[in-house]
């Protein structure tokens, strides 16, 4: 996130000029992690982001796999219900 020490405030990304100065004051803000992207890259820019891309963290699988087997159980048990309401 990018910091501007002279205002002593966080800025949003797209708020920081191109040349990487603070909006409000004009002094040049620490970048943080920010990732710059020139006008003039277009779809380019994109491409750079997803080459730094390093996956989804082990708990989001975990999550997910949870979920599916969650949402797999309560299938079952309502084409079980399903079944039993129509004399299976």
């Amino acid at each position: 996130m990018p910091w501007c020490a002279a205002c002593s405030r966080f800025l949003s990304p797209p708020t920081v000029k191109t040349d990487g100065t603070c909006p409000n004051c004009g002094n040049p803000v620490d970048p943080g992690r920010a990732h710059p992207v020139a006008a003039d890259d277009g779809p380019h820019a994109t491409e750079a982001a997803k080459d730094e891309h390093t996956g989804m963290p082990w708990h989001f699988w975990l999550l997910a796999g949870a979920l599916a087997l969650y949402l797999g159980w309560r299938a079952f048990q309502g084409v079980e219900w399903v079944w039993h309401q129509i004399g299976g």
